[in-house]
């Protein structure tokens, strides 16, 4: 009892408990996995395409599923739809551990197994993102998304190191693992209790095509979200670097493998600092004002970034630039939970997940054929520079999202519904 009291009030809670554990153990497998897939795939034919072909294997599914998926998580019960896709998730790891077994010759077993990944992840996560507004109520909101934050990160930091280690004792023990994790995972989702739900319950209102849509007309008329959403897009579609840290590393900081692996947890690194922050102290007031802050603050630790020559300043740029993007995404998630009536928040959270995966795919392209055509230095240096406009730009484009103060005030708008 003493030491459940020192946790932060929302982890009291036991069904959110239940679901930051779920949310931990997921990313844990998934970071281990992602290493002993990319290890053996690249093993196959030494070849980089490969390695993309896994990608949009996993990103292909998105596109084609998302509204469907998130019309099914507002009509049926999203617990056991994201249960469903923990159930895919788990035969997944347990074909991998197969594939492994018999030699990982081939790279079409991959390509059809990180197709099923994709079409888990475009299953479960409007019904998964659905669920904390189910859990807890709107005061412990801001700190129950901040945790779920700190969760994925951890995982980003501390997962592809325990997947190498396993990887290089027994590649098969990555693959179990993982889905004794996810197993784990599902168990706490099948253990939640009933939603806590206020208005129309879910599954009203959906029938039909204009119910299918009703996520993006929500959204494009509702200022606050619309602004939030679409600012998050442009922000990691300009300002991330994250696709040429390899090319930094190499070729302008000279620090080879071991400081490309620095390079890219520092973000990460930076975030959860922000996530711990937050839930010690949540966001008071001007959240509206804050969240253009930080993404202009974003692009302007990528300007940095870009510019230095120094390997302990590219950490310091990258640390502060993960450290903005998680109080960004803190306030962007916690103001669509807010804001969005229950009925339709799958749905909602579907559009939000393309916009979200969009902004990191598109990015590291635009990255890259930024870099091809204007150099790498100058590319990072203009996006930067191009998201710190974005965010000035937002502030008279949504007015209403700059006057938004604070989070646990934003309330459902059942007319744009």
């Amino acid at each position: 009892m003493r030491l459940r009291s020192r946790l932060p009030p929302v982890m009291q809670q036991r069904d959110y408990a239940l679901l930051w554990v779920a949310l931990l153990v997921m990313a844990f497998a998934t970071q281990m996995t992602a290493v002993a897939v990319g290890w053996q795939v690249y093993s196959i034919h030494r070849s980089a395409f490969d390695l993309g072909l896994i990608g949009l294997a996993e990103f292909v599914p998105l596109p084609l599923l998302a509204l469907p998926a998130g019309h099914v998580a507002d009509r049926f019960s999203r617990r056991r739809v994201f249960a469903v896709s923990l159930v895919v998730e788990v035969v997944v790891a347990c074909l991998l551990l197969v594939v492994t077994l018999s030699g990982a010759h081939k790279l079409w077993p991959f390509l059809v197994l990180a197709a099923a990944t994709g079409v888990a992840n475009a299953l479960g996560a409007p019904a998964g993102r659905s669920i904390p507004p189910e859990v807890v109520s709107a005061e412990h909101l801001p700190n129950a998304m901040a945790l779920r934050s700190i969760a994925g990160q951890a995982a980003v930091i501390v997962g592809p190191a325990i997947g190498g280690v396993l990887f290089a004792i027994q590649p098969e023990l990555v693959y179990g693992l993982a889905a004794v994790l996810l197993l784990g995972g599902l168990g706490c989702i099948l253990a939640l209790g009933a939603p806590r739900l206020a208005g129309p319950t879910v599954g009203e209102r959906v029938r039909g095509l204009k119910g299918v849509l009703g996520g993006i007309a929500f959204i494009r008329r509702t200022p606050v979200l619309f602004g939030a959403i679409s600012l998050d897009l442009f922000a990691v579609l300009f300002g991330g670097a994250v696709a040429l840290l390899p090319l930094f590393a190499r070729s302008i900081l000279h620090v080879g493998p071991a400081g490309l692996g620095v390079l890219r947890s520092a973000p990460a690194a930076g975030a959860l600092i922000a996530g711990v922050m937050l839930t010690r102290r949540p966001l008071g007031r001007n959240a509206g004002r804050t969240l253009l802050l930080v993404v202009a603050l974003f692009g302007l630790s990528m300007v940095v970034f870009g510019l230095s020559r120094w390997f302990a300043l590219s950490l310091a740029a990258l640390a502060v630039s993960g450290f903005a993007d998680m109080i960004s995404m803190n306030i962007r998630s916690t103001t669509a939970a807010l804001a969005t009536p229950d009925p339709l928040r799958g749905r909602v959270n579907s559009v939000e997940n393309v916009f979200i995966s969009a902004s990191n795919e598109l990015g590291a392209f635009e990255s890259g054929a930024a870099a091809a055509l204007l150099g790498p230095v100058t590319a990072v240096v203009a996006g930067g520079a191009v998201t710190i406009g974005v965010a000035l730009t937002w502030s008279r484009l949504f007015p209403a999202l700059a006057r938004v103060d604070r989070l646990e005030d934003v309330r459902p708008d059942w007319e744009a519904a």
